[in-house]
């Protein structure tokens, strides 16, 4: 069998698993595990409790050198996530998410594209280094819950011991979320807040009831101002970005399935996409205090840190060589804000964001074999004897 009908055979594997965050990522966690086993790794397990009491795992393998002249420092480190979005609205090929069913030169599934196709990449890539000719360690991390905040990127940072070793180290971290191979130099954050409005249900024919949505309204004005702001303020802006604004993106629901009833909840959400240097916390305490005075619950969810690398760095110069490209950035998030103890991050992957979270999401086979080549490259320059 070739390694790319291997490798194929091994995403379809992946992908039967239903590894939606809010469920369990140990089966496919096992399976993974099992693959970085067979290549030589060593792996460190580490689990937790996620906020409803859902196990969680995360995996960071690592595999040193046979040889006894190896460098026990640099070396890369490759970052993914086992997680994924839910499929409930599927519309692909098969109508199974799980399936990994290939048609017209793409392999279609939930987690094809985003990201369990990277890891295939990136392990297929490894086959082809065998360890009497790695002259650096390589490590390969896989963690749960970026769907859902980040956590798993962040008890790993708490809690893995080898972890630490990655930032004695400090290798090459290639994050590999889908760029199209595009080497991504940084991206911006996301940071959420929830406001709840309380009153009192009762038939609407009748006074006794406290409409929650009446205190919800002036919040949702300020809301409405704040997101004007931020589309206005050049302080806030960052033209690195596009788009160069902070994304305030903001709705409201009161969950009043009947016009009889008089809605004794509101709840409004926001979200922001803060950017280096630009958090948006002015903002943030603009709300703080509006729901204060209106007498509502403020709540803050926390999110995912910015990642920034200067596009000069000798990490990026390097990786933009190997991809035969230029840095870039993007405005979704990744696990690479997470690792800020690392100084040499680069967000680069298989597949287009685009098709991530779809309801047909799928990969390109041809961007599945390119990606094994881009990260063989990549491990025979950071691992290799040269």
């Amino acid at each position: 069998m070739s390694l790319l009908k291997h490798s194929i055979t091994v995403l379809q594997k992946l992908v039967s698993h239903p590894s939606v965050s809010s469920t369990s990522n140990a089966a496919v966690s096992e399976t993974a595990g099992e693959a970085l086993a067979d290549l030589g790794f060593e792996i460190e397990r580490t689990t937790y409790l996620d906020p409803h009491g859902v196990t969680k795992v995360n995996l960071v393998a690592r595999r040193l050198p046979k040889a006894s002249d190896f460098k026990e420092e640099s070396g890369l480190a490759y970052f993914c996530h086992t997680d994924v979005v839910p499929a409930d609205e599927w519309i692909g090929p098969g109508g199974d998410p799980f399936c990994g069913v290939i048609l017209n030169d793409r392999i279609y599934g939930r987690g094809s594209c985003d990201m369990k196709g990277s890891l295939v990449a990136m392990l297929s890539a490894v086959s082809r280094l065998p360890q009497n000719q790695q002259r650096a360690p390589l490590w390969v991390v896989c963690t749960a819950d970026e769907e859902v905040g980040f956590l798993g990127a962040k008890d790993l940072v708490r809690n893995s011991a080898e972890y630490r070793n990655i930032v004695q180290a400090q290798p090459l971290a290639i994050i590999g979320e889908p760029t199209r191979l595009s080497v991504v130099h940084a991206h911006k954050g996301i940071v959420g807040m929830r406001i709840t409005s309380r009153g009192r249900a009762a038939h609407s024919s009748t006074t006794d009831g406290i409409n929650a949505n009446e205190a919800m309204v002036p919040m949702l004005q300020t809301l409405l101002d704040i997101h004007r702001q931020t589309q206005q303020s050049e302080k806030h802006h960052d033209d690195r970005f596009d788009p160069p604004v902070l994304s305030w993106n903001f709705g409201v629901s009161d969950s009043c399935k009947a016009v009889n009833i008089t809605p004794a909840k509101s709840v409004a959400w926001v979200s922001l996409r803060p950017m280096p240097n630009i958090d948006g916390r002015d903002f943030m305490d603009l709300v703080a205090e509006r729901a204060k005075s209106l007498g509502l619950e403020y709540e803050v969810c926390e999110g995912g840190s910015p990642f920034w690398i200067d596009p000069s760095a000798s990490c990026i110069r390097d990786m933009c060589t190997i991809a035969a490209g230029q840095p870039k950035t993007v405005c979704y998030g990744t696990d690479g804000g997470e690792f800020s103890e690392l100084k040499h991050r680069v967000v680069c992957g298989p597949g287009d964001i685009v098709q991530a979270h779809t309801a047909d999401e799928w990969l390109e086979i041809d961007q599945l074999e390119k990606g094994i080549d881009l990260y063989e490259k990549a491990i025979r320059f950071w691992c290799g004897s040269s």
